[in-house]
């Protein structure tokens, strides 16, 4: 290999592609998020592992006094390392464990009934809003900029 092409396989460049392919939705009483990882070789790779994180992004307030606070909810790290060759195209499904973190308000507004009201009263004036995100990368030897992907769902 050149040394052009060293630098470019360690700076992770033409080296290989991760897609998620997940659902846009998820169910919040699920205990798992099922999906799968499209991985696809630009050159021989050695994949060493592939991770998955599931992530909310909590916000509160409006304007200058909003703020974002960031939860893991669940990770999954499938170390089992393999080869991937040049233009191959593969497919891992994964189902990655997860526990919802709920403010109080939120709590509140499930319970439903003259209690839930109150919490959902609660959550809008407080402006409270959730995003979740799943993440996923794989861990390629040798190279310093892992191919990842993120997706909200």
């Amino acid at each position: 290999m050149s040394f052009f092409g060293k630098i470019k396989q360690g700076l992770g460049i033409g080296t290989a592609s991760l897609e998620l392919d997940i659902p846009q939705t998820f169910s919040r009483n699920a205990s798992e998020f099922a999906g799968k990882v499209v991985l696809t070789g630009k050159s021989a790779q050695k994949v060493k592992s592939i991770t998955f994180k599931m992530t909310e992004h909590y916000t509160t307030g409006t304007g200058e006094n909003r703020t974002t606070k960031e939860y893991k909810l669940g990770e999954l790290c499938l170390n089992q390392p393999f080869d991937l060759a040049a233009d191959e195209r593969r497919e891992i499904e994964f189902k990655l464990p997860f526990s919802l973190k709920l403010s109080s308000t939120q709590a509140l507004a499930e319970k439903g009934g003259v209690l839930g009201a109150i919490g959902k009263v609660a959550s809008i004036t407080s402006n409270e809003k959730s995003t979740y995100q799943i993440h996923a990368s794989a861990d390629l030897e040798g190279v310093a900029l892992d191919p990842n992907d993120v997706r909200t769902v």
